[in-house]
């Protein structure tokens, strides 16, 4: 659930009003497949006890298409070729209002759901009698659970301009869903469009962007509307002004699309559909929507100010955060299970959920990789080279940071944990976008750390990037963020590199193999392969693929390694090979991250084609090879082209953690700067300081060049 829409959870009784662009045809006709999916959710939201009152237009637009079309059968051809005189707005809403109560009266019979019908105007609402027998009317219908059906009775409404005043009266049905909500005190005002909620401007201009959460104070000014509604009085505009005389009022009110099946049930679920008004947002805003270049640059500016820090300050205040973690375990773990049981309830696989949940003892293992980080070598000002360019010239090569990061991860909350204490160690400033499905987690952690950086480096050095939406935005800024590293999904990984100039850093799949030779010790090889496969199925590190030297298949250690990967619950796909020999079904591509209980077998003549297979269908991720014959293995290990190859060792090793790097931001798979478990040296790049006494080139005239290595320090 959406933080801010947690109020959800209150809700009992919602006002629902559907506009004309939804009830009717581009034709004028009823769009009855629309009304009968939004009937279907009310009788749903009925039956598990909410109470409903519903407001609908369309009553003029459908009279005006069957008065036209009665004028059109009773004209004389003489009539036909006079211009067409417009019909009577009143006589349209008269005619239409029948037929539109007629419908929804079947259409709710055939759920089993009773409906009232009240026709309404303003001129009744001046009266307080009126007011208080309609408010103990509808309670009592309401309690029956009967769902009320409301509509402006323009037939008889002396109204003729549209106006606003104090005393509440309404203009249209927008405004009078409005005035409903605050009558009966309704927990929620749901206003039905044919966009998906408020834009920035008009919805068909490519550069209009979805408001999630209406603050009058930012977006009145900034917004430009679109035309009306193509038949009803109201539009957007209208919209807004009801919703933000309704939020004011106390009513949280959402304006979202009617074209949607279960747009409704998805409010109610407090998932982020629509455009939310809420009279509380203005303080939201103080955790307030900032700029993708805003955020990026203030995190640049902090990161500076981290760098000026002694390296002493640096180590306290990751260890501070260390401790802090620990402090609010039991929040964290608290956030975490909302979390995990909100995707469980969304269907999300297992093994999402695997890397979302935070088992116990993850808190504490944390906390003890950040103390690592803390108390590793200075990583900031490494002399790496110092040279003596001519006497008196002295030129050093720096380890400094890269700037700013972007990090954009799926499902893992621990990444974010790891990743900020690897920023701050390296003096990099950093921006943060988890996956929605660990939203509650990510924000409690980024809050826990950012309170306890001090002021003069300011919270802004790690941003915790709120929406997708702004990820596109983000990825545009080459001149401010220096390097983008996705942990997730080959599609994300790809779509990434695909759509920036900034350098990506990262691996977009984790198909790794472990090949056993003819000469593996079976017990050795037995152990490999279990723990490879079933330590944690959804790591990228874990086996994938199981390649198995021919000689093998008939000395019977490769039917004793299957029986013990079936015996831990692990399902088994073939190889062209594998699958004909063994009898398994085949696997639908050998390049394939099954992040589950389940792998691939293929069978290879040799070491020589385990190469190759690893070389065609695998991701240059960790491979590993099981076996006593020392020539094979160094094979292996100098041919295989991937960024971590092991000799009879599990591949789930290739972890920062393991390495000795105290954490790491992720695995990369790329050949430039940094390959493998990325730490802290990752996180670095390099600088020139030249250090002289007046020396100038002059066509190179008078100097003499030394170019004489000089013994390094380990500070400047």
């Amino acid at each position: 659930m959406d933080p801010t829409r947690a109020f959800m959870n209150d809700v009992k009784r919602l006002i629902v009003k559907v506009g004309t662009a939804v009830v009717t045809r581009h034709d004028g006709r009823l769009a009855v497949g629309r009304l009968g999916a939004l009937c279907e959710q009310l009788k749903e939201l009925n039956s598990q006890g909410y109470e409903i009152v519903l407001v609908t237009s369309g009553a003029v637009g459908l009279g005006l298409q069957r008065l036209r079309y009665r004028k059109l059968v009773n004209s004389s051809l003489a009539d036909l070729q006079n211009p067409q005189v417009e019909l009577d707005g009143k006589a349209c809403a008269a005619v239409g209002q029948n037929s539109l109560m007629a419908l929804y009266d079947t259409l709710f019979s055939q759920l089993d759901v009773t409906s009232s019908q009240h026709l309404v105007t303003d001129t009744d609402f001046r009266n307080d009698s009126f007011r208080t027998q309609l408010s103990e009317t509808v309670k009592s219908l309401l309690t029956l659970k009967v769902i009320p059906v409301f509509n402006e009775n323009d037939a008889v409404s002396t109204r003729r301009a549209p106006y606003e005043d104090s005393s509440g009266i309404f203009w249209d049905n927008d405004s009078l869903a409005g005035l409903l909500a605050m009558e009966v005190k309704a927990d929620l005002l749901v206003l039905l469009s044919d966009v998906e909620g408020l834009y920035s401007g008009p919805p068909s201009d490519p550069g209009s962007k979805l408001i999630h959460t209406y603050i009058k104070e930012k977006h009145q000014a900034e917004i430009t509307f679109g035309d009306k509604s193509r038949l009803g009085r109201g539009g957007m505009t209208a919209k807004v002004d009801a919703a933000v005389c309704a939020a004011s009022s106390g009513i949280p009110v959402v304006i979202t699309s009617g074209y949607a099946t279960d747009n409704i049930i998805k409010v109610l679920q407090g998932k982020p559909v629509g455009t939310l008004f809420h009279k509380d947002a203005h303080i939201w805003s103080s955790i307030k929507e900032v700029g993708a270049r805003e955020m990026a640059v203030a995190a640049r500016e902090c990161s500076r100010c981290l760098q000026t820090l002694k390296s002493e300050d640096r180590r306290k205040l990751l260890l501070n955060i260390a401790d802090a973690l620990e402090a609010n375990e039991s929040s964290i773990l608290a956030e975490n299970a909302a979390d995990v049981a909100a995707a469980e309830a969304e269907g999300y696989e297992k093994a999402l959920i695997s890397r979302l949940s935070l088992k116990p003892g993850k808190i504490s293992a944390l906390a003890k990789s950040i103390r690592v980080i803390a108390d590793m070598e200075e990583p900031i000002g490494r002399v790496l080279k110092k040279t003596e360019l001519a006497d008196g010239l002295i030129l050093e090569k720096t380890s400094c940071p890269l700037g700013v990061l972007l990090i954009i991860f799926e499902s893992r909350p621990d990444a974010l944990v790891q990743i900020a204490s690897l920023a701050i160690r390296t003096g990099n400033g950093l921006l943060l976008k988890g996956g929605k499905e660990a939203r509650q987690s990510n924000a409690i952690l980024h809050k826990i750390i950012t309170s306890v950086i001090p002021e003069s480096i300011g919270d802004k050095l790690i941003g915790l990037v709120a929406s997708r939406e702004d990820i596109p935005d983000l990825l545009k800024l080459d001149d401010v963020i220096d390097l983008v590293i996705p942990r997730g999904s080959n599609s994300l990984v790809s779509q990434i590199k695909s759509s920036t100039k900034i350098p990506v850093l990262g691996h977009a799949d984790g198909v790794c193999h472990v090949y056993v030779d003819k000469s593996a010790n079976t017990d050795v090889a037995k152990k490999i392969v279990l723990d490879a496969k079933i330590d944690y199925p959804a790591a990228c590190n874990a086996m994938e693929t199981l390649l198995v030297h021919l000689d093998l298949s008939s000395s019977g250690l490769l039917n004793e390694l299957l029986a013990e990967l079936r015996r831990e619950g692990v399902t088994l796909y073939g190889g062209p090979k594998a699958s004909s020999l063994l009898k398994l079904p085949e696997a639908q591509s050998l390049h394939h991250e099954y992040s589950s209980l389940a792998c691939t077998v293929e069978i290879v003549d040799d070491v020589e084609a385990a190469i190759d297979h690893i070389h065609q269908h695998g991701s240059s991720h960790t491979d590993c090879i099981v076996t006593e014959d020392l020539e094979v293995a160094e094979t292996f290990l100098h041919r295989v082209d991937s960024a971590a190859i092991f000799h009879n060792a599990s591949t789930r090793f290739c972890d920062g953690a393991r390495f000795g790097l105290g954490a790491e931001v992720g695995v990369s798979t790329s050949r430039i700067h940094a390959r493998g478990p990325v730490g802290v040296e990752g996180l670095l790049t390099t600088r020139w300081i030249l250090r002289g006494s007046g020396q100038v080139v002059n066509g190179d005239k008078g100097v003499v060049y030394s170019h004489r290595d000089l013994p390094l320090q380990t500070q400047i």
